[in-house]
């Protein structure tokens, strides 16, 4: 074989560069060279942003990849993603594809898979697409429950600020400072008192366990006392003041006779009266009663 020109090398260098350039910018794209997958389709009326070479997942794991996209004039304005998945997965009827979102901005196309995996979508065959709402469009479905609650929520603010410039409750804010520090000195005070009671209690239990111990000793005297012979004592001394009151009640006896026999009081009295004047009479003239002499001679 003769030697190539220069101008054929070059062009054979940029056909092999062209071919290895598009193959490589396939596989980049997360497409399969010399595919053998199932094609499928799937029609929406929006892909958000859904590109070729987007990932296809089912239950978390990715089955495939969005091999082309088709805008279809003739019906209106549908776009068709053309899906390539993996020939051994066997997609059921009812199945649908649905565009998710995540938070990072990156798009990808979720199969959910029908009830009854006994009837088998053929290849080619379309599937129902949807877009999932995900979090913004969850957000823009609250939006008008949010805009019904914006003026609730201004007059709840304007109630709430003229609350708080209220002078009554810097007022009662100021009481609580006041009430806060008074209950700081009371406690205080309380655990002053508490710590006294702590010293005082042993003393004070020690002096209770002293009047336990005489109430006990006191009881043991009670029991040791023979209360019956006491009692029996009791007992006759009492007969003896009542025969006693009864022998002076009584006009036979000597006491009695002078209690109740009105002659001896006559008799008693007439001899006081007697004494008395006999006593007068001796102070009148005592020597009638009384005889000294100074040298022995009797004075007559």
């Amino acid at each position: 074989m003769g030697k190539f020109s220069k101008e054929i090398q070059i062009a054979l260098v940029a056909i092999v560069g062209i071919v290895v350039l598009y193959f490589g910018l396939q596989f980049l794209k997360g497409l399969t060279m010399f595919s053998s997958d199932h094609r499928y389709y799937a029609k929406f009326s929006d892909i958000s942003g859904l590109s070729p070479s987007s990932p296809v997942f089912a239950n978390g794991y990715r089955i495939g990849v969005v091999e082309g996209i088709v805008y279809d004039y003739e019906n209106h304005g549908d776009i068709v993603a053309v899906l390539g998945i993996d020939k051994q997965l066997a997609v059921p009827k009812g199945s649908t594809a649905e565009i998710v979102s995540d938070l990072l901005g990156n798009i990808k196309l979720v199969v959910h898979f029908g009830p009854r995996f006994d009837e088998i979508m053929e290849v080619g065959d379309t599937i129902s697409g949807d877009i999932s709402q995900g979090l913004m469009g969850k957000a823009a479905t609250l939006m008008p429950h949010v805009e019904r609650m914006l003026p609730k929520l201004d007059s709840i603010l304007g109630n709430i600020n003229a609350l708080l410039s209220d002078p009554a409750l810097h007022n009662s804010l100021a009481h609580v400072d006041e009430l806060t520090g008074d209950l700081t000195k009371t406690s205080k005070e309380l655990n002053v008192l508490m710590a006294s009671l702590n010293k005082q209690v042993p003393h004070m239990l020690q002096s209770a366990d002293g009047a336990l111990s005489n109430v006990d000793t006191l009881t043991h005297t009670l029991n040791r006392l023979d209360l019956e012979t006491t009692i029996a004592k009791a007992n006759a001394t009492l007969s003896n003041v009542e025969q006693l009151t009864a022998q002076l009640n009584s006009p036979k006896g000597t006491v009695g006779k002078m209690l109740h026999d009105p002659a001896v009081y006559d008799n008693l009295n007439s001899t006081m009266m007697h004494l008395d004047s006999l006593m007068i009479d001796f102070k009148a003239h005592p020597w009638r009663y009384v005889h000294f002499s100074l040298f022995g001679r009797k004075k007559q």
